[in-house]
């Protein structure tokens, strides 16, 4: 089972034998060259490794441990000087990713014979936090953050996430700067809900592929709404309680509404598989600004007279029943474990960069990782349908590891100086 690539390289001992050695996990290399991204041979060789260390680096991962787990033999100002100055494009990346990976969904489709295709397209935002002390990083501020219920010292940033024919993918990012930040370098402020829509927009759906655009309440807005309509997609979306609905003639806000006139022989039992089950009120009609949808108001615990809803969804497809908007809703989730898997096994928000311009860079090498674990994950799931991201990243390092340990013992068959090998395998000797 040819796993990893193998380079010769001559040591320097007195008998200057070849050794061949164990360099990179050779998966990772096809992938990446298999987006043609148009990369020089040295700019290709920091990719592998960064992607290679980023897959194998266990706890923290700032650059040098990243590079140091890819056992990488370039001086670490090499390293940082393709994230922040080498000239290559970000952009052109990402739509060559995108482009590979959209090509990926359609031919496993095609294979099974989808006669409705369904894609959901799912928007959020997170905070890469850091420490107050942390001053020459470039475009920090304080911004708002759901996780911590406050204002962090922080990276904000919008992403996009697709899923469709059970793979998840990390699909699209967009940095969010503060309208201050923007005024004072001279940049054009977009709110998070106008980089929600140039994600959308960019989305490339095709004809037969019906989108749906999940979103919390924060991304909940016309302009929104009104740009999925444009081009063809449907929204299922969180609304606040104090959002305005009209009930024959009368304008009156959803809690209101609910805790005035919604008794417990109005509502519907409504059983989500892996959910459990609600207790909803359905609505079709106008919601603020949006001329027709259909709402629920979800009741999770037991309902009592003149309580608030817990959960309001909004749906513009108005075919869909109540339980297939709350199933279609709760694939939303994806992208909150996208970002635990993020952060927590690859370090998206553990950058040292100074530079702004590097650590959007090394944003990109990470939706591009994170794409190359999910189609991994996909092709093992053949043999494991329970497999996670994680799962993934293991097996890779054990058979990393492993092979390692079969190097060792091919070179021991040659009788190789023990420290010849310690040292092409970077360890102290």
């Amino acid at each position: 089972m040819e796993k990893l690539l193998f380079t010769t390289n001559t040591i320097s001992s007195k008998r200057r034998c070849p050794i061949t050695m164990v360099s990179l996990y050779l998966p990772i290399v096809k992938f990446i060259l298999a987006l043609k991204l148009g990369f020089s041979k040295p700019q290709l060789g920091h990719l592998f490794t960064l992607v290679h260390g980023i897959v194998l680096c266990a706890g923290r991962k700032n650059i040098t441990q990243i590079q140091q787990a890819a056992r990488g033999d370039r001086h670490l100002s090499n390293t940082t000087n393709f994230l922040n100055h080498s000239p290559w494009c970000v952009n052109r990346m990402q739509r060559r990713r995108m482009q590979f990976m959209i090509e990926k969904i359609r031919t496993k489709r095609a294979k099974r014979g989808v006669v409705r295709p369904i894609v959901f397209l799912i928007v959020d935002d997170t905070c890469c936090k850091k420490e107050t002390s942390t001053k020459k990083m470039e475009a920090l501020s304080f911004q708002y953050s759901h996780e911590a219920g406050k204002s962090v010292w922080c990276h904000c940033v919008v992403t996009a996430h697709v899923v469709s024919e059970e793979a998840s993918y990390a699909w699209d990012f967009r940095s969010y700067f503060r309208e201050a930040y923007c005024k004072e370098h001279r940049l054009s402020f977009k709110s998070k809900n106008d980089l929600a829509l140039e994600m959308i927009e960019a989305f490339p759906a095709a004809a037969d592929e019906q989108v749906y655009v999940l979103i919390d309440s924060w991304y909940t807005s016309e302009k929104v709404i009104n740009a999925c309509n444009r081009k063809g997609f449907h929204v299922i979306a969180a609304v606040k309680a104090n959002r305005l609905i009209c009930i024959q003639g009368v304008t009156i806000s959803i809690d209101e509404f609910a805790t005035r006139f919604v008794r417990k022989s109005d509502l519907r039992s409504v059983t989500v598989e892996g959910q459990g089950t609600y207790r909803v009120y359905e609505y079709e009609g106008p919601l603020s600004e949006m001329e027709n949808v259909k709402a629920l108001l979800s009741w999770k615990d037991d309902y009592t007279d003149a309580s608030k809803p817990q959960v309001c969804l909004l749906c513009t497809d108005l075919s869909l029943d109540s339980v297939t908007i709350q199933r279609y809703y709760h694939v939303r989730w994806n992208i909150e474990t996208g970002y635990r898997y993020f952060k927590e096994l690859l370090g998206f928000d553990q950058y040292q960069l100074l530079s702004f311009e590097g650590i959007r860079r090394f944003w990109a090498i990470q939706f591009l990782t994170q794409n190359y674990l999910e189609l991994q994950r996909q092709e093992w799931m053949k043999s494991n349908k329970h497999l996670t991201l994680g799962d993934v990243v293991y097996r890779i390092r054990q058979e990393f590891f492993g092979q390692i340990i079969v190097y060792v013992y091919q070179q021991a068959l040659e009788k190789k100086p023990l420290f010849d090998i310690l040292t092409h395998l970077k360890l102290p000797a």
